[in-house]
């Protein structure tokens, strides 16, 4: 089953002996992760499509994945050939994959989804929309764990503490935190699913998965102890010991079932069903009284305190750096006639971030995308299919940095050879919209995705639009995509997308033209306290991000004094804060790219 074709024949036949109509292979694992151990890769492995997000569809006649703009031209590519059907999601009159399902199939039908992996707010849409038509869901099977021979193993890596001083609270500090929670929600016991959730409460890290400081594991929380459901051989003696002085037992992962099985039937359990998967959510007895709210550790973390926001600022400084060094090689490269390629950017840019204190890891892989490539929000050059940087164009790189103290995500865009007036022109307005959220006052619980349009209205207002949300939040050397808020008004403004002093979150406006150029500039920010008084408590932003933003991109004649005088402030700001790390090459750099305007 070397071919994706032949991949898809194979899940066809296993269907007709499970007696399945339709089959769902979402991209997830048990714990609702954005990035997956390669053992729950399966819709990567059937498709070919490498995208972090996407669902696939099979029917007896027919195979679709359905993708967000942000992979709609690197799905195209990806699928060519494989006869499976590119779907794009928010289209006008465009069905999604539940609604597909319930006009497409027959009453009678049966879908099958591996409730392992279907979450459980996923699960309820699904029957919602299917039983009317008369079709049955089935979240016991799995046709692709029968035909995947060569699925690789679980992650077997070992589980770490984060320690003093970067962990800022102790683990009996966060237990507590928790267990107030559950008080006011009347619960006895809490169930936690989501791996940087996990990580948070207990001050422990892994590397299960790739660019997330994160390790498979359940937790059960009780009033007075708690048990930790992680793999055989991942937690030391040592380790273990020092989680028992905090009430904290360990058990083995796929002991997880049997516990939500002992739970007594007078005793309530909390659970976020946002965070759960229908899997594990029918393992619980349904005599077991329940309580579904966001799981609180998932407020707690998204609001840093002040002792993680000073190593934040630290990291960020090192990152910045890291980035002056960077630059500074290729400069001299491109001047010096040096061939580059954007699989270069991504070795030279990593080896500067590894040189920095405490650095750990990358936050994601690196996108480093010349010209066309940079349309494609998602892209990831790699060894069969990069771009040499050559010619006149944009170069655009995203990348960031997993630190002991902090999670970096920055995107600059450079210029090779001689930008032509159009890109300058959407450069321009991307930094216009960057400029203007990074300014951006608003009371207190203002719900996320409202501050959207303060960001697009100058985009919109040259004509052009993105796909993507502006703004997601970033952990605290946790996960690089971090809950509960996103400025992005295709989401829901739910009261649990408040932005609260603490919250770290991006702004990254961009604009993209298909085949020819993308432009996205991305800053972290922290919301903060501003003002308070008779009309209210307002907060703003403080950057965090600091690296020169390119001004040989700029079409003057766009910006406004006032904008010119933020970038003109930024620039010193980072000027200041980065000349006592950096030398040579890097420093010359450095003062040049920070001249005011």
């Amino acid at each position: 089953m070397s071919t994706i074709p032949e991949r898809i024949a194979s899940l066809r036949q296993a269907m007709r002996r499970l007696k399945l109509d339709a089959c769902i292979v979402p991209s997830a694992d048990p714990h609702l992760s954005e990035y997956l151990p390669q053992y729950w890769q399966g819709r990567r492995w059937l498709s070919g499509f490498t995208g972090s997000v996407a669902t696939l569809v099979v029917t007896a006649e027919f195979a679709g994945l359905w993708v967000d703009s942000r992979y709609w031209v690197q799905a195209e590519k990806q699928l060519a050939g494989s006869g499976i059907a590119l779907m794009k999601l928010a289209v006008q009159g465009s069905l999604g994959h539940v609604e597909w399902l319930a006009a497409n199939l027959r009453a009678g039908a049966r879908v099958g989804v591996d409730g392992r992996v279907l979450g459980l707010a996923a699960f309820r849409a699904l029957t919602q929309a299917l039983a009317p038509a008369g079709v049955a869901l089935d979240i016991m099977a799995d046709p692709l764990g029968e035909i995947w021979q060569d699925r690789p193993p679980l992650p077997a890596a070992p589980v770490f503490e984060h320690l003093p001083p970067y962990a800022t609270q102790s683990r009996a500090e966060r237990l507590a935190r928790v267990r107030e929670a559950m008080a006011r929600h009347k619960a006895d016991v809490h169930l936690l699913c989501t791996l940087d959730d996990i990580a948070w409460v207990f001050n422990l890290r892994g590397s299960d998965v790739e660019y997330n400081p994160v390790f498979l594991a359940h937790a059960l929380i009780g009033a007075d102890h708690a048990t930790l459901f992680v793999g055989e051989g991942k937690v030391s003696d040592a380790l273990r010991a020092r989680l028992a002085e905090d009430g904290v037992d360990v058990a083995p992962y796929g002991h997880t079932a049997e516990a939500l099985g002992s739970i007594e039937a007078d005793q309530t359990l909390l659970i976020d069903p946002a965070r759960v998967t229908c899997g594990v959510f029918h393992l619980m007895d349904p005599a077991v009284a329940r309580v579904e709210a966001i799981n609180p550790s998932t407020f707690f973390k998204s609001r840093k305190s002040d002792a993680e926001l000073a190593h934040v600022r630290q990291a960020m400084a090192h990152d910045g750096a890291a980035l002056c060094e960077f630059f500074a090689w290729f400069e001299a490269a491109m001047a010096a006639g040096e061939t580059v390629t954007e699989l270069d950017i991504d070795t030279h840019l990593t080896c500067a971030r590894a040189r920095r204190p405490n650095y750990v890891s990358l936050s994601f892989s690196t996108i480093a995308a010349f010209n066309a490539n940079g349309a494609m929000p998602h892209y990831r050059a790699l060894p069969e299919s990069h771009a040499v940087i050559e010619g006149d164009g944009l170069l655009l790189i995203d990348s960031g940095g997993q630190y002991l103290g902090g999670t970096t995500d920055i995107t600059r865009v450079v210029p090779v050879g001689t930008p032509s007036a159009d890109q300058k022109v959407d450069y321009t307005l991307v930094l216009k919209g960057m400029i203007a959220l990074s300014r951006a006052a608003f009371p207190r619980g203002t719900p996320g995705p409202v501050l959207d349009a303060i960001a697009r209205a100058p985009i919109w207002a040259g004509g052009a639009e993105y796909g993507h949300g502006t703004g997601h939040g970033v952990g605290y050397f946790l996960n690089v995509h971090e809950g509960p808020q996103v400025i992005a008004y295709r989401a829901m403004p739910l009261p649990h997308t408040a932005m609260e002093p603490g919250m770290i979150t991006s702004n990254e406006p961009g604009i993209y033209r298909p085949g020819r150029w993308g432009v996205r500039i991305e800053n972290l920010t922290a919301c903060r306290p501003w003002l308070s008084g008779e009309l209210g408590e307002f907060l703003c932003f403080e950057t965090l991000t600091l690296c020169p933003i390119d001004t040989r991109c700029i079409d003057r004649d766009l910006m406004r004094p006032d904008e010119i005088d933020w970038l003109d402030d930024y620039h010193a700001t980072v000027r200041q804060r980065l000349l006592p790390l950096v030398s040579g090459a890097a420093r010359d750099w450095l003062i040049a790219r920070t001249e005011p305007l």
